[in-house]
């Protein structure tokens, strides 16, 4: 196009620079990085989910009846006076296990079974001697947690039989303060722990290498415990690469301040060997 200036010269536009756009078209690539958000990226095919197989399904199945309860019935103590409020810290566990001795005392297998050398040593034990001598006398320090889910304490007692044999018996009171007992079973006990509201039990298992975890559990229905979940573990092995049998309670697992054994969380099920029972809170 042409232009007329002063003096009548001609004038031509010089052609616009192309700088501008090669800018935005260098700068493109990283305003475009700058909107990636991290969005999902494929990962590539995955395996197709398969079910169950159901082996020989025209075979007729055997017929198996429900399984009784494994856990002893709800029984009340007898010989022992109710307690004030429920609460079960009062109750004494010598005096305990000795008011159930005089109920059965030619008991030595079962629930109340306990062998006759160990039944005269719980006799001979003084008032108080479960905490302040644990040697000499087969009842064992108490523990104390609210396994019912009732707000209160239970009381958990364990008596040591010969062999490594253990008798471990859970207690609870009622509204009017009568004590009763909703767990008791005998086993050669590795050992005992507490997993929320459940009382867990390590022993051998059949197969050598190998130990058998039972949990017990409330069971609100039939107002007792009973044993709801079992898992077979490899024993775990030592540094030495032999194989360790005793797990046993971890840290935490003595008495708490004030002489009381204590009530803290332990671990679940598992296959490790597993922390003990907590401190106690210091109760009045």
């Amino acid at each position: 196009m042409k232009r007329f200036g002063f003096g009548g010269s001609v004038h031509r536009r010089s052609p616009a620079p192309a700088v501008a756009p090669l800018l935005v078209l260098a700068l493109f690539p990283l305003l475009a990085g700058c909107g990636d958000t991290g969005g999902l990226v494929g990962a590539g095919a995955t395996a197709t989910a398969s079910g169950p197989v159901h082996l020989w399904p025209d075979r007729q199945g055997a017929t198996v009846p429900p399984a009784d309860p494994a856990g002893a019935p709800p029984e009340y103590v007898k010989g022992i006076p109710p307690v004030r409020g429920g609460d079960v810290h009062a109750v004494d566990p010598v005096a305990l296990v000795q008011a159930e001795l005089r109920v059965h005392p030619k008991s030595k297998a079962g629930a109340d079974g306990i062998p006759a050398e160990t039944a005269a040593a719980i006799n001979a034990c003084e008032k108080g001697a479960a905490e302040t001598s644990p040697a000499a006398c087969p009842v064992l320090a108490p523990y104390y947690r609210d396994l019912t889910g009732d707000g209160t304490d239970e009381l958990i007692l364990g008596i040591e039989f010969p062999d490594r044999k253990m008798s471990v018996r859970v207690y609870t009171a009622d509204r009017d303060g009568r004590l009763n007992r909703i767990m008791a079973t005998t086993q050669t006990v590795v050992s005992v722990e507490l997993a929320g509201r459940d009382v867990v039990l390590r022993v051998p298992s059949g197969n050598r290498g190998y130990e058998l975890i039972t949990a017990w559990s409330w069971e609100e229905k039939q107002r007792t415990m009973l044993p709801t979940r079992e898992q077979i573990v490899r024993v775990p092995a030592n540094p030495q690469g032999t194989e360790d049998r005793g797990p046993g309670p971890g840290p935490g697992s003595g008495p708490g301040p004030g002489g009381r054994p204590g009530s803290g969380s332990g671990p679940g099920l598992g296959p490790g060997s597993g922390a003990g029972l907590g401190p106690a809170p210091d109760r009045p």
